[in-house]
Parts: C-alpha cells; sequence; structure tokens
C-alpha cells in the first residue's frame, strides 16, 4: 500500500556522501559468536536477513496479533504483515541516507520474533507471570530467539547473526538484564545499555521505522474495525492536515472515503519520512560525528524534527486511548490474558505437557515462558481448550 509512495532518489547521492561513513559495513562486522567462513555470494547482512527469513519464528509472526486477533478480519496487519512495512519504510530511509539497507532489513525483519501471542496483551500477561522469575521483556525474548530457541544448524543453538543485527534487535533492555547479558558476553550488546552508548544508525532507524509504521497502519486497521472514525481523527492535527490537504486537491475522494484514508495516510508517511531524513542529517551535522564510532557516542542522531514529534506523539497518544483501550479491545485483551496467565500456570504444574525439550530446562519458569511466547494466536487458544476444557475468544 506505501511502497510506490515514497520517491526517495531526489537527494539520494548528496545523503549517500554524508551518511556513509557512518554506515555499518558487513566487511568490518564485530563478527558472529560462532566463527562462520563468509558466503560466497552474501555479505554478512544479506545472510542474516535470509536465516532470519526461513526461521520458524518468522513464519509464525503471520498468527501472531498486531492490534486485532487473526480471526477477527483477513485484512487487518499481524505481526508479519507489520515486519514487512517497517523493513520497506527502514529500506527507503536508509537508502536516501547512505546506510546500510541489508542491515535495516534484517533488523525490521527480526525485531518481534519474540513478540508473545495476542500482542502487548499476552506480554504483559507473561510479565506478571514472570514476577519473581526475571520478568519478560519482548525484546530480549527476540534476541533469546535468535541465540538460542530457533533449532537450524547442527554446530550451534539459534541463527548465528551478527553482533550489529542481534544489536538491533535488541532496542530496549533493562539495566538488570543488560547485566546478565554482559556476564555471559562481555563488551557485547548488553554492554550499550550499562554505558547509555547509542547503537548503529541502522538500529535507530528501525526503531523509529517501527513507530511511524504502526501509527499508520492502526489508523487503517482501526477505521476499517469501526471502533475509530474519520472524524474523531480529525482532532489530530497531524492526520487532519493532510486530509485536508488531500480534499483540497481531490475534492471528489468524499464520495470514496476509502480512497481518501489512504491518501491521507500515504501523505503522512511520506512527509514523516521526508522528516527523518531532513532531521537526521541535520543532526550528523551538528553533532560533527564522522565514523561509525563517533555517532555511536553522540547522542541519537536519527529522529523526528520537534514538530513532526509533537504530531506523532499527539497521533500516538490518540490511538492509546481511542483504540487501544477501546473497550472492545479491552475485553479481547482480557480474555487473552486469562488465556496466557491459565496456561502458564497448568504448564509450570504440569511440564509434561509441552514438548520434552522444554519440559527438561533446568529452569522451568523461563521454559514456559519460551514456549508460550513462541505460540501463535490460534495455537496458543487451542492448547488453552486443551488443558482448562474452556473455550475463550
Amino acid at each position: 500500500m506505501y511502497a510506490e509512495s515514497l520517491d526517495l532518489s531526489v537527494g539520494a547521492s548528496q545523503a549517500q556522501a554524508s551518511l556513509a561513513g557512518l554506515a555499518c559495513d558487513p566487511a568490518h562486522s564485530r563478527g558472529r559468536r560462532h566463527p562462520e567462513p563468509p558466503a560466497p555470494t552474501r555479505n554478512a547482512y544479506q545472510r542474516d536477513r535470509d536465516r532470519i527469513v526461513h526461521s520458524t519464528a518468522f513464519r509464525r509472526l503471520v498468527y501472531k496479533t498486531q492490534v486485532f486477533l487473526n480471526h477477527e478480519g483477513d485484512l487487518f496487519r499481524t505481526r508479519l504483515t507489520h515486519s514487512l512495512e517497517v523493513a520497506q519504510l527502514g529500506r527507503s530511509i536508509a537508502r536516501a541516507l547512505g546506510l546500510n539497507e541489508d542491515l535495516v532489513e534484517a533488523v525490521a525483519l527480526a525485531h518481534d520474533l519474540g513478540h508473545t501471542p495476542f500482542g502487548h496483551a499476552g506480554q504483559d500477561a507473561l510479565n506478571d507471570c514472570m514476577a519473581g522469575h526475571g520478568g519478560f521483556e519482548h525484546n530480549l525474548q527476540s534476541l533469546r530467539v535468535v541465540d538460542q530457541l530457533e533449532e537450524r544448524y547442527p554446530a550451534f543453538d539459534g541463527l548465528n547473526l551478527s553482533f550489529e543485527t542481534r544489536e538491533g534487535v535488541l532496542k530496549h533492555c533493562s539495566r538488570a538484564n543488560a547485566e546478565r547479558l554482559e556476564l555471559t558476553e562481555p563488551g557485547g550488546v548488553g554492554r550499550r545499555f550499562i554505558e547509555r552508548s547509542q547503537p548503529s544508525l541502522e538500529a535507530q532507524l528501525c526503531n523509529l521505522a517501527d513507530a511511524i509504521a504502526y501509527n499508520a497502519h492502526d489508523i487503517d486497521d482501526g477505521v476499517r474495525s469501526g471502533l475509530i472514525s474519520t472524524d474523531q481523527l480529525l482532532q489530530v492535527e497531524l492526520f487532519a492536515h493532510y486530509h485536508q490537504q488531500t480534499l483540497a486537491e481531490h475534492p471528489g475522494l468524499t464520495d470514496k472515503p476509502r480512497r481518501l484514508l489512504y491518501e491521507t495516510i500515504r501523505r503522512m508517511l511520506s512527509d514523516q519520512v521526508y522528516d527523518v531524513i531532513d532531521t537526521t542529517r541535520q543532526a550528523v551535522a551538528q553533532a560533527g560525528v564522522r565514523t561509525l564510532a563517533q555517532a555511536r557516542q553522540a547522542g541519537p542522531l536519527v529522529s523526528f524534527s520537534p514538530q513532526m514529534k509533537s504530531r506523532s506523539a499527539e497521533l500516538k497518544k490518540f490511538l492509546f486511548a481511542q483504540l487501544y483501550r477501546h473497550p472492545q479491545v479491552m475485553q479481547t485483551t482480557r480474555q487473552a490474558q486469562q488465556v496466557v496467565h491459565e496456561l502458564f500456570a497448568a504448564y509450570v504444574a504440569q511440564p509434561a505437557e509441552m514438548p520434552s525439550d522444554f519440559a527438561a530446562s533446568d529452569d522451568l519458569h523461563r521454559s514456559v515462558a519460551d514456549y508460550i511466547a513462541g505460540m501463535t494466536d490460534r495455537f496458543a487458544l487451542r492448547e488453552h481448550e486443551r488443558l482448562t476444557g474452556r473455550k475463550l475468544l
């Protein structure tokens, strides 16, 4: 829906000239945890992307909730389609800035691999269940998936991705978990959360592309569901501006509300992308950084302008209040959390109900969390019905 709207060729050569020195270079990657010979036809980040796309966890994303459960409609976003949209936006911005597109794509496709069934409802419930056992962070879980839980290779667990991809996957991490990571991997992906330094510009870009994507597609899904209306959205400055702009150029769209909505979102997305490109160029110039090492020690460099940041925050606040906390969504949320809580209790009480490799773990609670987090929405519901005899959602 959005790919054709982002023509970023204008100024791309100038951007590459100014930021290419700050991009991650696969030829100078910090490498993999388990050394491997290079691939003959792919660089390190292309290889990471391919491993992610072929992983079991990636395929499961097609049946994991973004906002609406999979069975609620065929056209609502899932974690998979969301990840694809983040990758598209991220690559477009990276190309204009001269950053590494392959790394951006790999991070974007992997960033939600650790997300639970039922979206944030499942994540919050699993964190409650893990209170006293280390808690649950979905970004850390995504790292666990690519480092440990995928089982595809004879010589090591996980996907053995490059450092830079793993760094981008772990976009948030508590201090306590960062310190635990540091114990097992000194100077690794947890170090920056202790030192308060920055990840690569590619990782920063993916973080922002994630927010741009879900704000836009949650508008689309929210209106499609009937839970929010265009009239409500016109109270939000970011949406209202492009809605009015679209009608001024295409007054005939008053009779074609879907096309009007799509065009409004398209314009909103495009201007946010251009804003990020321009603001990032300015931030890099002002910081005076010329190398990736210098960029890591500077403040965040990939960002919106203050005006766009404010408008985006207003939209996010609106979606939180009017869509994510809509009574219908909250009813589903409560039931989804009940499913997760009851699944967790059932597996802790009867580990043999899980596959043997999970049941035999020395850390039962973490193993149960890993098993549940890997479930799709529909598998979690089937398991819940099997173990409790009750059908929810």
